[in-house]
Parts: structure tokens; sequence; C-alpha cells
């Protein structure tokens, strides 16, 4: 991951560059058993938010959360988005940051949990963009379902099997998958495809 792009993003926050806090997020997103929420999905998303950039009220905010929405990732925890969460919110604070820019940043990783609906318009685009894998092209979505796997692969396979199925159910009974135009025009058909061939091979 270039760190150049972290770097860009304290400037414009007006911190200084903290590099240390860069290479412990880079120390966490380079775990052993990270095979996809890894530093390249956290590349991947914040490409997409750079295409999709006039989509942002607060690209600050978005972005922050994109490179923390994942930093906290143990296969048996329950609460990696709330401990990441409350590490970003650490990290702004360190840094002086404001209380609103502090808790939006907060909300916009909880969100990431999938289990609530977006209430506005960054929650609706960091929604998109963590879930724009879904509508990649079918040879990358299948590694995506291939590196998940491997992630929980302590997890014996009929109990992998059902959870699986019950989440990527989740996500192809909602009227839309993508709440931006942007997003839903590029990907929502495909991602459909995508996860009904997903829960037919499971």
């Amino acid at each position: 991951m270039d760190k150049s792009k972290w770097l860009g993003l304290m400037e414009r926050l007006g911190f200084d560059s903290n590099l240390e806090s860069y290479l412990k997020l880079k120390s966490c997103y380079d775990e052993v058993h990270r095979y996809y929420h890894n530093f390249n999905h956290i590349d991947a998303t914040l490409k997409y938010l750079e295409q999709a950039k006039y989509l942002a009220n607060d690209y600050n905010a978005v972005e922050v959360a994109l490179w923390y929405h994942d930093a906290i990732y143990k296969i048996f925890s329950s609460n990696n988005e709330l401990e990441s969460a409350n590490w970003a919110s650490d990290f702004l604070r360190i840094n002086n940051a404001n209380n609103d820019f502090i808790d939006k940043v907060h909300r916009l990783i909880m969100i990431t949990l999938h289990n609530a609906i977006p209430l506005d318009n960054d929650e609706s685009l960091i929604v998109d963009i963590d879930l724009a894998i879904l509508g990649c092209a079918r040879e990358l979505y299948d590694q995506f379902e291939v590196w998940i796997r491997k992630e929980y692969k302590l997890i014996p396979g009929f109990i992998y099997k059902k959870k699986r199925k019950k989440i990527l159910e989740g996500f192809l009974a909602r009227e839309r998958i993508y709440s931006h135009k942007f997003f839903f025009d590029r990907f929502e058909k495909t991602a459909r495809k995508n996860l009904r061939n997903a829960i037919s091979n499971l």
C-alpha cells in the first residue's frame, strides 16, 4: 500500500504525518490470517472512493473510515467493527479532531457491519464501496469467496456453509444492494448473479 495516500489524507486533515499510526494499521492488515480483509481491500476501497468522490458529503471522513473499518479482524469476535471504530476515534481524538468529525467516522465504520439501513448519504456511500466486490467480474468474485473461506478455515464446513448462505441471502433479499446510482448501474445486476451462483455452490 502506497503510504502517499495516507500522507495526503493527513495533510488535508491538518495532522502531522502520523507514520507510526500508518505502520500500526499496516501491521494489522498484514496479519497472516487475512486473505481478503487486508491492505489490498483497503486499496481497492480507496480507489472506488476516488472514482466516486463527487458523491461524498465529507470525503475526508469517508476516507478515514475506510482506512480503519477492518483494522481489527478477529475471526471469532463480533466486535471487530466496534473495536476498529473506537481505534479510529482514539486516533482522531489524539490529533485534536472535532467531536462531530469523530462521531461521524465512528458511525461510518459501524455501518460496515451491514446489519442496519444507512441513514445518510455518506453511510450509503461507504456501504456501496465496501460491497463493490459483490458486483465484480465472476472470476474475482469466486476468488473472493475462496479468500473468505480461508479466513474462516477453522470453522467446520457445515457451519460455515449455513452462516455464509444466510449472509449472502440477506444481501440478495435487499430491494437494492447499492444505494448510489454510480454503484447500482455498475454492480447491481452482476452482484445479484454472483450471489445466486455462490449460494447455489454452498
